[in-house]
C-alpha cells in the first residue's frame, strides 16, 4: 500500500477504515478527514467503527456535530464541523471533553480550524478519483507516525 493510496469502492473504503481502527490499537488518535462532499469521509468512520467492533447504524453528525461512541472500552468521537461557521462556534462546543489522550476523535470538515484545534495524529486527505476514492495521509505525532506506518506497511506499533 502506497501513499496514496487509491478505493476502488465502498467495500474498499469500509475495509481501510477497519485497519485504521486496527492501526490505533486500543490508544487515543485524533485523525482529521478532509475531502468535498462525497470523498468518503462519514463511510471511512463507518469502516473505523466497525473494525472496533461496533455494529449499530453510524450517522453522519452533520446536524448533532458531534455523535459520541462509548463501547467495548472505547470512547470513540465523530465530529462533522462542516455547518461551523467560525472559530468562536467550536468554543461552545466544549471540545476539551472530546480531545482526550484516551479518546478517539474523528473529525470531518476542519480544514478550517486547524489553527484553533489540537493538533492531529493524521490527516487523511480524501478525494473522488476514477470510479473510486484517493486518499493521502498526513501524520503530524509521532503517535501518527506510527498508525501511518501500521497502515501504509503493516507493522506493528
Amino acid at each position: 500500500m502506497k501513499n496514496p493510496i487509491y478505493l476502488p469502492n465502498e467495500p474498499a473504503t469500509l475495509a481501510l477504515g477497519q485497519t485504521l481502527a486496527q492501526a490505533c490499537d486500543n490508544q487515543g488518535a485524533w485523525i482529521y478527514l478532509s475531502g468535498e462532499l462525497g470523498a468518503g469521509k462519514t463511510t471511512l468512520v463507518r469502516g473505523f467503527l466497525q473494525g472496533l467492533g461496533y455494529h449499530e447504524r453510524v450517522k453522519s453528525p452533520s446536524y448533532t456535530l458531534i455523535e459520541p461512541y462509548e463501547f467495548n472500552h472505547h470512547f470513540v468521537y465523530h465530529l462533522d464541523l462542516y455547518r461551523i461557521a467560525q472559530s468562536a462556534e467550536l468554543s461552545q462546543l466544549g471540545l476539551e471533553e472530546y480531545f482526550r489522550q484516551d479518546a478517539i476523535c474523528l473529525v470531518e470538515w476542519p480544514d478550517h480550524f486547524l489553527d484553533v484545534l489540537p493538533v492531529p495524529d493524521l490527516i487523511l486527505y480524501l478525494r473522488q478519483h476514477n470510479a473510486g476514492r484517493q486518499i493521502k495521509f498526513e501524520s503530524k505525532t509521532p503517535r501518527g507516525d506510527a498508525i501511518m506506518e501500521y497502515l501504509l506497511n503493516g507493522k506493528n506499533k
